[in-house]
């Protein structure tokens, strides 16, 4: 269930899914959530949708209105703007990309310190782990370090 919104004197509340009370101009619901849709649509309670191809990394959100042509709350969105350049929000993209493969290298790096002081040598598997790592930072920097637009860099999908 997404989120609802109601209009109480010209003032547009959001929630998260149906109150448990519904304070409309009908009357209180102490049960909401057990109403049908269309009941819940009598006492004023409407779906929000956002618009298409939202993407909260990227755009902004104008303040919630009411669409009569498709009865829904809804917003307007707009392209986010920011102050870093190109070059710089791919500095942060692959920096934050690098933590993030330390922080999985870390997990097994005992493997390695611990053929280092001349103990037992690191499991392959381990070794194929971390080498799988590296490569794929390799590789998503590439990808990175291609784009041109900020906003391709922003969405870009660091995971490993």
């Amino acid at each position: 269930m997404g989120k609802k919104a109601i209009n109480r004197n010209g003032v547009i509340k959001v929630y998260e899914g149906v109150p448990k009370t519904l304070y409309s101009s009908t009357g209180t619901y102490l049960n909401a959530p057990a109403m049908t849709s269309g009941e819940l649509r009598s006492a004023g309670l409407f779906d929000v949708v956002l618009p298409d191809g939202y993407d909260s990394q990227i755009h902004d959100l104008s303040e919630i209105y009411w669409d009569s042509a498709n009865t829904q709350f809804t917003y307007d969105k707009s392209n986010k703007t920011w102050s870093q350049t190109v070059a710089e929000l791919k500095e942060q993209k692959i920096a934050n990309l690098k933590s993030s493969a330390n922080s999985e290298l870390s997990k097994t790096d005992w493997y390695i310190v611990r053929e280092a002081e001349g103990g037992t040598a690191a499991p392959q598997d381990i070794l194929d782990e971390r080498a799988g790592i590296r490569t794929t930072v390799a590789t998503k920097e590439s990808e990175i370090n291609a784009k041109t637009t900020k906003a391709s860099v922003i969405t870009y999908d660091i995971s490993l």
